[in-house]
């Protein structure tokens, strides 16, 4: 782990785990030539008894991958022996499994591109076709180039080398058991495989699992586990792994013992399937390490199927859109595999909460429900307040250190941060203090020092290899061969926010018109001399072009970093103040410079699917243990900014369900997914039980707003326990119980949805007579100062952010 990310600890819910049993020689994956059988999606009607028809049911016809399908012939079973099947215009005869309305099985053959596949009858003649459109399984399929360099990680993460695929000697070098090179690797593929694993008596979660032995023999200490249905069986579980539009997939379910892996037995499947969305903060060109999370005993126990890939993993990179393929791939070959679940419910936290907002949205389908925790609505929207941070850190550190207010409590620093602060989490730099005369830190800390700090610079600064790549490829990668490398957030994305003229990546991040502390100065909290202080000498960020390599601590803390940082002048910078447009002290007169985002590519974000708009209209717990006081990244105000951009979009929130559960005090925060999981099941059961009834009336009676305390007993449900939170209503009961903070765009003037990159702007002489400053009345010399710093104008946010379709 680099570490900027070891001090702020950015990766919270992301945590790398080592595969159990990588490395291990596992049985290869062969997929069986008559695929199991499944029962058709819950959606689908019987056929009328004269209509014959085609589906794909492994992904949709435009997007197949791999070169095969799972498709249904929609036939009455008195047709199925009349039934052939041509693949661009010559027949074919796939194994096909019959039931009573369909016959179903893998179509295998494709070529890369259109492919039409048609369905027709001995006597009757053609009857329907398909266009299926087959991309690489390596991909991609419309997240645009590849990105380059790509570092493997099969070798270490799962002891495999992969397939060659180029002789180009700049790719990864692929090493036979020698230690000989005996090719490249361009997309680190490698064969699928399956290996089987047991949990032993005693065992109480997926660190627990053993690797089956390898003579087949049965271990006498296996664990046993109780069904959904009640039926008891040995908790054996196969585990396969493989590669899919480069990221490492993983598919995990329970199985009999002796199975044969080229024809997986799917009886102790409860045809319900799990897809394990991860979080964290990368910013790409890394493979990835597959999580042993994903076999996480509480579902896999119970029958339930469950996927991974270190695509869908936002700890290797933060492309939505890559990641919204790869999520579609990954199910799809899951399907291929074994067969069509009853219905998919997403399962993640941070970064994978996220996923579980945008999919749905961008990808309709792909989820049936989802159980998103710590999630925020998107992570491109974090990025404007994220990028305050440091600016109002080091205004209140260095350029505003005599004003007492910053260091007497750290709770004043929220005034203009919004976030928490808390004096009980200690500032990890006041040790260097007595070196830095031009610095004054507070004792305590923010959000922003304690969980934010260095994301601004790995997001923005091309310079900072947050993720260590140069380092991982060195050993079999000729990295030099690439050219210059931007490592940053918007170069991770540059496919969506596309290239500046100055060849960098076109940067969303715009400051311009931000009346920075506006509310804290309306309520008295900052005087009007102070908030103009401000204003006047927060400045901004450079462009990608101007900024230059990151000091202390971006390149360790160790004891040489530390003592370079307590005798060379500025390279003590925990807030990237280097890459700041700053105030200069010899031209007083002059504000700082503000950043103007690139219209382009904020218009590309609004676009694109980065940004959640509320799109959403699946069963959704949105579950958040409380850590406002641990000052955890995973501020809880998050949950409403995404009910708020619901409700703007679909004019209610009804099928958004928010859990917060109580960890203060607690030995060890309790896990309410178990019971999400419970009234999921519950919730999907009604609505196929009653389809002609709405999302929200098939609620149960344990979906609704909740809060619970550290022992996860319900503290008080009902529609009203979160009210004053998004109107002005008195406190519920949870939210009297939850104290919540917001962000430097709220306390700006901002809504709690943010989702705002670059604000629409009014003239100053508009926001002076329209109330906007409250019962503060600028005098001359302050009018004169306000129209320094906002030659254009500033934020109008009652009315949409530019750029804004």
């Amino acid at each position: 782990m680099s570490s900027w990310k070891q001090i702020a600890a950015c990766t919270a819910g992301a945590i790398v785990i080592a595969a159990c049993g990588g490395g291990g020689n596992g049985t290869p994956f062969i997929p069986p030539s008559n695929p199991p059988s499944s029962n058709p999606p819950p959606s689908d009607p019987p056929p009328a008894s004269s209509k014959i028809s085609l589906k794909v049911l492994s992904s949709k016809p435009e997007y197949v991958s791999g070169g095969d399908a799972r498709i249904a012939v929609l036939a009455p079973q008195d047709d199925h022996a009349q039934i052939e099947l041509w693949l661009n215009d010559t027949k074919i005869e796939p194994a096909l499994a019959s039931s009573a309305d369909r016959l179903e099985g893998l179509v295998a053959g494709l070529a890369v591109g259109p492919n039409k596949l048609e369905v027709r009858h001995k006597v009757r003649g053609k009857l329907d076709t398909l266009t299926l459109t087959n991309h690489p399984i390596t991909g991609p399929m419309f997240a645009g180039a590849k990105q380059e360099p790509f570092v493997c990680s099969v070798v270490s993460e799962l002891g495999k080398e992969p397939l060659v695929d180029t002789a180009d000697t700049k790719y990864f070098a692929v090493k036979d058991g020698a230690g000989g090179t005996v090719g490249y690797s361009r997309d680190c593929s490698i064969d699928s495989y399956v290996q089987y694993y047991y949990l032993p008596v005693g065992g109480t979660s997926h660190k627990n699992y053993l690797p089956m032995p390898a003579d087949g023999s049965r271990p006498s200490n296996i664990a046993k586990t109780t069904l959904m249905d009640g039926r008891e069986v040995d908790f054996i579980v196969r585990w396969e792994r493989g590669t899919i539009n480069r990221f490492i997939y993983q598919y995990v379910m329970l199985a009999p013992f002796g199975e044969d892996p080229t024809k997986p037995d799917l009886s102790l499947w409860n045809k319900r399937l799990v897809y394990v969305f991860q979080g964290g903060v990368g910013f790409g060109h890394y493979q990835g390490g597959p999580d042993t999370r994903v076999g996480a005993i509480e579902q896999i126990g119970k029958g339930y199927a469950a996927i991974h890939s270190t695509g869908t993993r936002t700890g290797e990179h933060y492309d939505m859109i890559l990641g919204g393929e790869t999520a579609l791939m990954t199910k799809e070959g899951f399907i291929k595999r074994y067969g069509v679940p009853t219905y998919t419910v997403g399962l993640g936290g941070s970064g994978g909460g996220i996923q579980q907002y945008l999919y749905p949205q961008n990808h309709p389908g792909l989820l049936d429900a989802a159980i998103p925790q710590q999630a925020y609505p998107d992570m491109v929207g974090q990025v404007p307040h994220v990028g305050d941070c440091e600016l109002l850190e080091y205004y209140m550190d260095v350029t505003d250190r005599a004003n007492g207010k910053w260091t007497s409590s750290i709770k004043n620093r929220s005034w203009l941060v919004g976030m928490n602060g808390e004096e009980t989490v200690a500032n990890p730099f006041l040790g260097l203090q007595p070196y830095l005369p031009n610095v004054k830190m507070a004792t305590g800390s923010t959000e922003c020092r304690k969980a934010w700090m260095g994301l601004t610079a790995g997001a923005m600064n091309p310079t900072f290899d947050a993720d260590g790549i140069m380092a991982r490829g060195a050993a079999r990668m000729n990295m030099a061969a690439f050219g210059p490398i931007a490592f940053s957030h918007y170069d991770d994305v540059r496919n969506t926010y596309g290239i500046a003229a100055d060849g960098y990546a076109r940067s969303n991040w715009d400051n311009v018109g931000v009346q920075y502390g506006l509310q804290s100065m309306k309520e008295g909290k900052i005087s009007s001399a102070e908030f103009l202080d401000l204003n006047f000498k927060v400045g901004g960020w450079k462009r990608a072009s101007e900024m230059v390599p990151e000091g202390f601590p971006f390149n360790g803390t160790g004891a040489a970093e530390q003592q370079k940082a307590a005798t060379i002048a500025g390279y003590f910078d925990p807030w990237g103040a280097r890459n700041m447009n700053q105030w200069n002290p010899a031209a007083p007169n002059v504000p700082a410079p503000r950043t103007h985002g690139d219209m382009e590519g904020i218009k590309a974000t609004l676009r694109s699917g980065l940004v959640f708009t509320g799109q959403s209209d699946i069963p959704t717990i949105d579950w958040r243990p409380y850590l406002e006081h641990k000052l955890d990244m995973h501020n809880v105000h998050q949950s409403f900014a995404i009910r708020k951009r619901i409700r703007n979009k679909m004019g209610n929130s009804d099928h958004q369900v928010i859990w917060f559960t109580e960890t203060r005090a607690a030995a060890t925060p309790f896990d309410q997914s178990p019971m999400a999981f419970e009234v999921i099941d519950e919730w999907i059961a009604k609505i196929r039980a009653n389809p002609s009834r709405s999302v929200a009336d098939n609620r149960p009676e344990r979906a609704r707003d909740s809060c619970f305390d550290n022992a996860g007993t319900l503290m008080a449900r009902g529609a009203e326990v979160w009210d004053g939170v998004l109107d002005a209503k008195p406190k519920g009961a949870c939210t009297q119980a939850f104290p919540m903070y917001s962000t430097s765009r709220i306390v700006a003037g901002g809504p709690i949805e943010g989702g705002i990159f670059k604000c629409a702007l009014k003239p100053l002489d508009a926001a002076l007579a329209d109330g906007t400053y409250g019962s503060w009345v600028p005098s001359p010399a302050d009018i004169q100062k306000l129209q320094a710093i906002f030659p254009e104008g500033v934020c109008d946010y009652s009315k949409p952010g530019q750029g804004t379709p």
